[in-house]
């Protein structure tokens, strides 16, 4: 077995027709010499831009090639047998200065079909909002698809949306199928499966730098999207400092906040998986059990292989974390 560490990664960084500034002057990621910056990147495994570890020993080798060389050390047997070498997870940051398209992914049965990869189930913690900052998630009421598409073709889909106002620590799950938008003034982190698909629904018209409207995919769209409406879509959840509480449990991640006011140690010794840490306020010290300390600060993400068994938070000031592992 081979030495593994806590990985850190580069950012991606992604510069999109409703991008902003919060990258930089919230989170501190330098994006230049993009104009602005919509997304970044933190962990991605995605076959066309997989991210590159920035520390240690592996420092310049891409995540696919680790997980491929190390596949059980890195995500863990259980993981491994159900994953094979593909890590299952992509860790993003998003920043909307303008409203996101509405859109929908698909599911794993349509996007294999379709696409021949993993359909998107994702989640949002919302990290900064600006006063007023609202989001859809679903509709406001229960739809047939005939119906759907009558309001789509009048260009009166806004009408059956459903909206959330929002502030920071707001936690929304968006399975596959949801129908959602990220409204402007929002900055927020995303953790969503290894998936890259996407069906743009309306852009509110908008046009690119060039006067091109973005494609929509309207007919895809019809067969990913869940029509029916839900009771609550904001998740609700109440916080015991220095111990995890729950999030999102669903088949395809595991999201825990920590409130660390104390040290806090982890042993994943009657575990074997593979650990996410999203620091969403406040400086850490992370040691683990070869001894070695590193500084994680707002907006560090840490990938610890299945092989790292302990792990010592030391917290500068209040912290908030988000711990994400496979259930």
């Amino acid at each position: 077995m081979t030495n593994l560490y806590p990985l850190r990664f580069k950012t991606i960084f992604k510069d999109k027709i409703w991008g902003g500034s919060k990258i930089r002057t919230v989170l501190g990621k330098d994006f230049s010499p993009l104009p602005n910056c919509g997304e970044t990147w933190e962990l991605s495994a995605v076959p066309e831009e997989p991210s590159v570890i920035e520390n240690g020993d592996f420092s310049g080798m891409d995540l696919r090639a680790l997980v491929a060389k190390y596949p059980a050390e890195i995500l863990g047997e259980k993981n491994f047998k159900r994953f094979g070498t593909d890590f299952p997870l992509l860790i993003k940051f998003i920043d909307a200065n303008a409203d996101l398209s509405i859109q929908v992914h698909p599911d794993d049965k349509l996007a294999k079909e379709r696409h021949n990869c993993s359909g998107k189930t994702e989640m949002w913690y919302i990290l900064a909002a600006d006063e007023a900052a609202r989001l859809n998630v679903g509709f406001n009421r229960k739809l047939t698809k005939e119906e759907y598409v009558d309001y789509l073709d009048k260009g009166k889909i806004l009408d059956v949306l459903h909206y959330e106002t929002v502030s920071a620590g707001d936690v929304f799950h968006l399975p596959a199928g949801r129908v959602h938008y990220i409204g402007r003034g929002i900055l927020l982190a995303e953790i969503q499966q290894t998936s890259d698909i996407t069906y743009r629904i309306y852009d509110f018209d908008r046009k690119d730098a060039k006067g091109n409207k973005r494609e929509l995919h309207t007919e895809q769209a019809l067969d990913a999207i869940d029509f029916n409406v839900y009771d609550e879509y904001k998740i609700k959840y109440e916080v015991e400092d220095n111990i995890p509480t729950n999030l999102v449990d669903c088949p395809y991640f595991t999201t825990d906040l920590f409130v660390l006011t104390d040290e806090v140690e982890l042993d994943y010794s009657e575990t074997d998986m593979f650990r996410i840490f999203m620091v969403v306020e406040g400086d850490v010290m992370m040691t683990t059990n070869n001894k070695s300390s590193e500084l994680l600060t707002f907006g560090d993400v840490v990938l610890i292989p299945a092989s790292v068994k302990e792990v010592l938070f030391s917290p500068l000031g209040e912290v908030k974390m988000l711990e994400v592992y496979i259930p």
